[in-house]
């Protein structure tokens, strides 16, 4: 098919330090992972499109505070962002101003996906209307990131199920990890197909195994893992699995590319 995104790239924003048994059900709780957090900028014929927005360092700023926020049961030490994961730094050496991207499509709304979006408050902002109503929610309003997404200015695009935004990029729908979590499909002119997995499952290991992690609807995720394993197998595609540190240690990071 013909495609209108020219250009993909990996913007490695950060780390999360997890318990591997919150990724992976059955894992042994002992094990600690360091995963990483990671945005996409796709460049295309129609402009820029970011794809999340990482984590806001800003936060980080007051480690009791951090701590407070952010350790517990399953995460025990806060993230870690550095100087080169900021979001704004990765753009610039790319030669990319916040104000040039004019799409931003969410996967959907956890405080690790929207941390930066204050940045791009010009954009459309692209998410699933079945995410907006759960994040907007009285429950998701005692989080600490709802403030990322309740910010005045926001100009939100609501869809409902699949969505084809230009050739070559399709949203889909992967409920299950949330209410209305969706990954991408995209087409590069050279290298084929990438499947954004965003956070359907948060590992290789989870696909391979079509085992769960963190759901707040088993039989969705489950099957948001298959449908995402068959649009691989049936394009000759690539999983970009978003936290899977062993995929990030072997990447094309910003400034390279996939083209």
């Amino acid at each position: 098919m013909t495609t209108d995104v020219t250009k993909m790239y990996i913007l490695l924003c950060g780390y999360e330090v997890i318990r591997k048994s919150g990724c992976v059900r059955d894992a042994d709780p002992n094990i600690v992972l360091t995963v990483p957090i990671s945005a996409y900028l796709l460049e295309t014929k129609q402009g820029y499109v970011l794809v999340d927005t990482g984590l806001d360092s800003a936060t980080l700023a007051d480690p009791a505070a951090s701590r407070a926020a952010y350790v517990n049961a399953t995460f025990p030490a806060p993230p870690v962002v550095l100087l080169e994961h900021e979001m704004l730094a990765q753009l610039a050496a790319i030669g990319v101003a916040p104000e040039e991207i004019r799409e931003v499509v969410l996967t959907h709304a956890h405080g690790d996906h929207t941390g930066n979006l204050h940045h791009f408050r010009h954009a459309r902002v692209t998410m699933q209307r079945q995410e907006h109503e759960a994040a907007f929610s009285g429950q998701r309003r005692e989080a600490r990131s709802f403030a990322e997404i309740d910010a005045p200015g926001i100009r939100w695009h609501l869809i409902d199920g699949d969505w084809q935004m230009m050739n070559g990029l399709e949203l889909i729908l992967t409920r299950g990890h949330t209410a209305g979590h969706q990954s991408l499909v995209i087409t590069l002119p050279e290298s084929g197909v990438k499947v954004l997995t965003g956070d359907a499952a948060d590992l290789a290991e989870n696909f391979e195994r079509e085992v769960l992690g963190s759901s707040m609807d088993d039989a969705a995720s489950l099957a948001s893992i298959r449908r995402l394993k068959q649009i691989v197998a049936t394009t000759s595609g690539e999983l970009i699995v978003l936290h899977d540190p062993g995929f990030i240690e072997q990447a094309r990071l910003a400034p390279l590319f996939y083209a």
